[in-house]
């Protein structure tokens, strides 16, 4: 479990930067090489291979040496992963919140009442 953790706050510290969140969307689409990657940003190369290099070691991206062009891919299985994890999440807080909707309309009925009560001992 604690590995699970590990590689959840791997990836989420990836995705914290928006342009390794952008270069997540591009490999969303389709594999792409490292300079296909640069070429909407305004940063030198060594940047956006750090970029790359932070979201390799976290699992998101996978890449690859294919002559002299280096291949990034997005690994779904980790995506999939961290989206797991996230439903788990939204269905915990969705629960609480209808707790805490039915709570709050009892207190509004409640208080309704007390008033009815109140008008007609006046």
């Amino acid at each position: 479990m604690t590995n699970k953790f590990n590689r959840l706050d791997l990836a989420f510290g990836a995705l914290s930067d928006p342009t390794r969140r952008a270069v997540v969307m591009r490999l969303s689409l389709k594999p792409a090489s490292v300079s296909e990657l640069a070429e909407p940003f305004a940063m030198a190369m060594p940047t956006i291979l750090q970029h790359i290099r932070v979201l390799e070691a976290s699992g998101l991206v996978e890449t690859a040496k294919i002559g002299r062009v280096r291949m990034c891919k997005l690994r779904v299985e980790a995506v999939q992963e961290t989206e797991q994890w996230l439903a788990m999440q939204r269905v915990i807080w969705e629960g609480r919140l209808d707790r805490m909707e039915t709570y709050v309309n009892n207190l509004q009925a409640m208080e309704t009442t007390n008033d009815s009560h109140r008008r007609i001992k006046k």
